[in-house]
């Protein structure tokens, strides 16, 4: 079984790929090929992890009324071509694509071909990448079930709910084991962090919560991002055992396990790795993505009971304070904010995706 995945520019289209390859590699012993772009985080990630890549030049359409886009649509017309002389050297069963638009052409080339196709959408709103594609892919794997709300009708009994693929590793220890080999003591532990980069407007309101309010009862830790740690640690006016500030957390597995209320951005991965654990959150959405994603991906948990939603322009020492006292000072209502995380949360996204390939070359 051949299979080439496409997808590229972020690491949140990149890793979904990762996960699917590995699936693929060690449970249908899958022979696999990545295309995507030079100037992507493809080119780091995928020969990172050991899997062999191509690359074709394309470029997303601007979003304005220019003459440049004519060059990008010539741009996107000649990788079409690329796709499809890499296609016929590699001769995969299926296609499958995780966003970004390098994975777009690829399509094309493949449904000229007459070669089964996947389009995977992370988030609850397509991007402009899936719309395009969806009425070239056989199949649409859906990490939300909202998500059919804002596609064709035509499209949706494409749709199957296969969830984002989670990395196996935040499996691999239970919150008991975890807490141990964090050193917590029996207090309820917090997490905050604001993504690889870290948020400013996270790191802004729990500094001045950790400043300005008795914080013993509970233990606390804040990746705060490696451009940001030197002006935080400046700027905390205590140094306690209960509270750790680290640039980036390295062993997110672990915290993640361990952590009672984790606050954070609302990354379509995120969202589907909190309900997948089960984990109470506090989601604060990034204001500065494309058609406001991850507000759509935050109030799909907070729907279900599963978070406290906070707009990133609302969000203080005190809505902080007030968002995490709710949850930590209601037993019951913890418990429950955890449950209904759980139930929504899918664990085995890479397989259900693999499975659709599969049915596909049935």
């Amino acid at each position: 079984m051949k299979v080439l995945l496409s997808g590229g520019g972020t690491a949140g289209h990149i890793n979904p790929a990762l996960a699917i390859a590995g699936h693929l590699s060690q449970n249908h012993q899958a022979d696999i090929l990545f295309v995507g772009t030079k100037k992507g985080l493809e080119n780091k990630l995928v020969p990172a992890a050991g899997w062999d890549i191509r690359y074709i030049e394309v470029s997303g359409l601007i979003r304005r009324l220019t003459l440049k886009n004519l060059s990008v649509i010539k741009q996107f017309l000649t990788a079409i071509i690329h796709a499809k002389k890499i296609l016929k050297d590699f001769a995969p069963d299926v296609v499958i694509g995780t966003g970004g638009y390098v994975c777009a052409p690829v399509l094309f080339a493949a449904k000229a071909l007459k070669i089964p196709t996947i389009i995977h959408e992370q988030n609850v709103i397509p991007g402009v990448t899936v719309k395009l594609a969806a009425g070239l892919s056989d199949r649409i794997c859906i990490s939300f079930s909202d998500t059919t709300k804002y596609l064709k009708k035509a499209f949706v009994e494409k749709c199957v709910l296969t969830g984002n693929p989670i990395r196996e590793e935040m499996f691999s220890v239970n919150s008991g084991a975890a807490r141990k080999a964090l050193g917590l003591d029996e207090r309820p532990f917090v997490t905050a962090f604001g993504g690889s980069l870290g948020a400013a407007t996270i790191n802004n309101a729990v500094l001045g919560l950790l400043n300005g309010e008795k914080t013993d009862h509970f233990q606390f830790m804040l990746g705060t991002g490696q451009r940001f740690y030197e002006q935080f640690t400046k700027g905390l006016n205590k140094k306690e055992d209960n509270i750790r500030i680290v640039p980036y957390i390295e062993n997110m597995d672990l915290v993640m396990a361990a952590a009672d209320v984790i606050i954070g951005r609302a990354g379509a991965l995120t969202v589907s790795e909190l309900c997948a654990l089960g984990k109470p959150a506090i989601l604060v959405p990034s204001p500065n993505v494309a058609h406001d994603h991850q507000t759509h991906n935050a109030k799909s948990m907070e729907k279900i009971g599963g978070a406290i939603v906070i707009a990133d322009r609302e969000l203080s020492p005190e809505t902080l304070k007030k968002a995490i006292d709710s949850v930590l000072d209601n037993e019951a209502g913890m418990a429950a904010m955890a449950e209904n995380a759980r139930r929504a949360g899918i664990t085995d996204g890479a397989k259900r995706i693999s499975d659709v390939a599969l049915s596909l070359l049935k």
